[in-house]
């Protein structure tokens, strides 16, 4: 159990100390946001690995008894996170995490495009499902965490955005994103998001099978 807490107290620090003391600023300087972007990306997966690995081996210490009805949560709400995930991909996000740099083209946005936190929301979806699924300590603690994370990451990476972006690049990828369903959707281009949906309806069944084999759990067993 102390090598979970001590595995997620590095995975957090690793994602808030580099802005918080100016170290993300200045390594940007130096070296550019491509190399900084990739290097802090094989961080960030080393230390999520370590935290899975960490939290696996951990003992089990029941909150709530786990049901069926638990286990359904995340087999709907990760096809979403899915398609929110792979969308992402090839859709710039200026105002959040994105794999993509640049604006996005208003004229050529699937559904990822009109959303101003993909890789987010899709964090955020997978670790609260899982969090309902998981009743055991580990699992509270470690999904618990990520969705807050997601969260509070919103408004830390649009404050971020403002920093580094011209008012008018703000300004264009924040009114892409805002507003209703009818506005944010208006225009949208539609071959585009029927492959963001396809794409994900992919990545979805993958991680579905490969849950068992990398994780050591099935999750199909509890539809039988």
């Amino acid at each position: 159990m102390i090598e979970f807490f001590l595995a997620i107290a590095v995975f957090l620090t690793a994602h808030v100390l580099p802005a918080a003391t100016g170290l993300r600023a200045r390594a940007i300087s130096r070296f550019g946001r491509g190399p900084y972007i990739a290097a802090y990306s094989l961080v960030s997966l080393v230390c999520l690995a370590w935290v899975i690995a960490a939290a696996l081996t951990a003992p089990s210490v029941e909150v709530w008894p786990p049901s069926r009805a638990a286990a359904l949560v995340p087999f709907i709400a990760m096809l979403p996170a899915s398609i929110l995930l792979a969308g992402a991909v090839a859709q710039p996000s200026p105002l959040s995490v994105t794999f993509r740099g640049g604006l996005p083209d208003p004229g050529r946005t699937g559904l990822v495009g009109r959303l101003r936190h993909p890789i987010l929301w899709a964090f955020f979806l997978c670790s609260a499902s899982n969090l309902v699924a998981n009743g055991d300590l580990v699992g509270v603690v470690l999904f618990g965490s990520l969705a807050l994370f997601s969260l509070v990451g919103m408004k830390r990476m649009e404050g971020r955005a403002r920093s580094r972006l011209s008012a008018q690049d703000y300004a264009l990828a924040e009114a892409l994103t805002s507003g209703g369903p009818a506005a944010r959707f208006a225009g949208l281009a539609k071959g585009r998001a029927l492959v963001e949906v396809l794409s994900g309806l992919l990545l979805y069944v993958a991680l579905l099978h490969l849950h068992g084999p990398v994780i050591g759990v099935a999750p199909q067993t509890w539809l039988s």
